[in-house]
C-alpha cells in the first residue's frame, strides 16, 4: 500500500510536539504534548547569596499519578525535560527546593526514579549544587533518603537539608520569588 502523504500542518503540528535536547553526551527527544500538564514540576525561584546562587523549585504535587496506563512513558519523558531544564537554568552554584509536601502517595515520585535522575545528572550540576532542602518530608522520604544513602556520594548527601515548614525555609532563603503551589 502506498504510504500516505505527509502534510505541512502535519509536519508543523509534529514539530511542535516534540524538542530534540541534549543531555550530558546523549540526544533525546522529549514528547511536550504528554508533559504539558506536568511542566509545573520545575521552576526558577530567583537567586540567593553572595554568590548569587540560583534557586531552583521542585514540586512533587505537580507530578503524575502513578495509576496511568502510560505512566513510565510520561516520567521518561518529564526526566529528560527536567534534567534539562536544570542545565539551561544553572550556569554556577544553585540550590534546589523540593516541596514534597501536599503530594499524594500515588504521585510521589518512586526511588528508581529518584536514583535514574541522580545518576543522569553530570558532574558539574552535582558540583555545582551547594543545597538540596527537601521541604515538608514524610516518613516514605525520610526513609527514601536514608536507603539512597550508601548510593550516593558523602559530599552529596551532605547537601541535603530536611526542612519542617515554610517558616523555617523563610529563615533559610529568600522567599518572595519561590513558586510555591496553594496545595503546599
Amino acid at each position: 500500500e502506498p504510504i500516505e502523504e505527509y502534510t505541512a500542518a502535519e509536519e508543523l503540528d509534529d514539530a511542535k510536539r516534540w524538542k530534540v535536547v541534549n543531555v550530558g553526551d546523549k540526544e533525546y527527544r522529549i514528547d511536550l504534548i504528554v508533559i504539558e500538564p506536568y511542566k509545573k514540576v520545575i521552576s526558577h525561584g530567583g537567586y540567593y547569596g553572595e554568590g548569587l546562587n540560583a534557586l531552583i523549585v521542585f514540586s512533587g504535587c505537580y507530578l503524575p499519578d502513578k495509576r496511568r496506563k502510560d505512566y513510565q512513558y510520561v516520567m521518561e519523558h518529564l526526566f529528560v525535560y527536567v534534567v534539562h531544564t536544570l542545565e539551561e537554568l544553572v550556569a554556577e552554584d544553585y540550590m534546589i527546593v523540593y516541596f514534597h509536601g501536599a503530594t499524594p502517595k500515588k504521585q510521589s515520585p518512586s526511588f528508581s526514579w529518584l536514583k535514574k535522575c541522580y545518576q543522569m545528572i553530570d558532574r558539574r550540576l552535582k558540583k555545582n549544587l551547594k543545597s538540596l532542602f527537601l521541604v515538608h518530608p514524610t516518613l516514605w522520604l525520610r526513609t527514601v533518603v536514608l536507603m539512597t544513602k550508601p548510593f550516593i556520594s558523602s559530599k552529596f548527601s551532605s547537601k541535603l537539608k530536611f526542612v519542617k515548614t515554610l517558616q523555617d525555609l523563610g529563615q533559610i532563603i529568600p522567599m518572595q520569588n519561590l513558586n510555591i503551589p496553594d496545595a503546599v
